[in-house]
């Protein structure tokens, strides 16, 4: 009797598959897909840096060359260029920038505003902050000039500049003298555009016009005994601060 009812017991089943969906979901699975959702929602906002105008203080002018193509070393492209000279009481500086970044320089009112063709593209919009911060820093530097700090801490830790006219590669050119422990004192060229002083034997004063090679020169001379954390003895750049440890115990 059981092998006799099992078809038709399979058909009932099959028959009573059947599913209906209820009627307010129906236009949900007939409408079209919905497309993925983008990680961020947020719209491309325009660079909130790049936007800001520069004030020009008076004696400094800028001039904005024509476009010239430069090869990169790194990919071998033809990449379009634009110089913006900006010269001052202190000096003259150079600045590359790309063809996309436009500046409009107002003389009468005396500031330049940056903008760029196409805000949604990434790498424009990176180019936009960044020229300004370059070009804001030249600015400042032919006028006022920049200048960093750097701190001798160690017993013995000396330094001094002097002239070394056997060794000098351009007329006037200074040597900074280091005594950081070592057996002979460590001599190094002051790079042309740099000035350096030392209003106290443990304190050296590099000044410039150019913000980045002030910086890496203070650099090269950091890396002759850069700060340990155990003692806290070293070359201290500006502001620059270290954090000591517990001495270690054996």
């Amino acid at each position: 009797m059981a092998t006799m009812l099992a078809p038709s017991r399979g058909r009932a089943l099959c028959s009573s598959s059947v599913v209906t969906l209820p009627t307010f979901l129906v236009p949900a699975f007939h409408s079209a897909p919905v497309p993925a959702r983008h990680f961020s929602a947020t719209t491309n906002r325009p660079s909130k840096l790049g936007r800001t105008p520069i004030s020009i203080p008076p004696g400094v002018e800028l001039v904005i060359s024509e476009p010239w193509v430069k090869r990169d070393m790194t990919t071998y492209l033809q990449v379009p260029k634009r110089t913006v000279t900006v010269s001052g009481p202190l000096g003259q500086l150079d600045l590359q920038i790309p063809t996309y970044i436009q500046i409009d320089h107002d003389t009468a009112a005396r500031r330049a505003t940056l903008s760029v063709q196409d805000r949604s593209l990434k790498q424009q919009r990176e180019m936009w902050g960044t020229t300004w911060a370059y070009l804001n820093r030249y600015i400042m530097g032919v006028s006022e000039g920049h200048t960093a700090v750097l701190r001798l801490v160690g017993i013995g830790y000396r330094a001094s500049v002097d002239a070394r006219p056997e060794l000098q590669e351009f007329p006037g050119q200074q040597f900074v003298i280091l005594k950081l422990g070592f057996s002979h004192p460590v001599e190094m060229a002051v790079p042309k555009g740099i000035k350096a002083s030392t209003p106290q034997p443990t304190r050296i004063l590099l000044e410039g016009v150019n913000r980045e090679e002030i910086m890496s020169f203070a650099a090269k001379i950091r890396r002759w005994r850069v700060p340990e954390p155990y003692k806290g003895k070293g070359i201290f750049v500006n502001e620059e601060t270290i954090k000591l440890k517990q001495k270690k115990i054996k």
